[in-house]
Formats: C-alpha cells, structure tokens, sequence
C-alpha cells in the first residue's frame, strides 16, 4: 500500500507561473489553507516539487 501526503495550500498562486497554477488545482488546492489528502506518486510528487515553496507538505499514515 503507498503512503499519503497531507498537501496543505499556505501561500496564494495569484501572480505566479501559469505552470505553477495548474500544478496547485492538480493537486486539488482551491483556496488558502485549503488541505488535500494525496497519494504518494510520481505524479503527484513532481507536482509537490514545482510548487514546493506554496506548499506545507506532511506524511499521514
């Protein structure tokens, strides 16, 4: 079974790379401090990376 991660928004896309916007609604943030439950992919992993400094990112069970 792979492992989650809790993906919360904590910084505001406006303004930034149209990239890294599509990355934020990819990840299924809509909102500031809006929180996903993702699976560890990839996928979902190169997305984390691109917008990392938007990001708070944290392993759940």
């Amino acid at each position: 079974m792979s492992s989650k991660l809790k993906v919360t928004l904590i910084k505001s896309p406006a303004g930034r790379l149209e990239n890294h916007k599509l990355c934020v609604r990819g990840l299924g943030l809509r909102r500031m401090h809006h929180s996903r439950i993702v699976e560890n992919t990839p996928e979902n992993r190169g997305m984390i990376n691109k917008v990392s400094y938007l990001l708070k990112v944290e392993e759940v069970s």
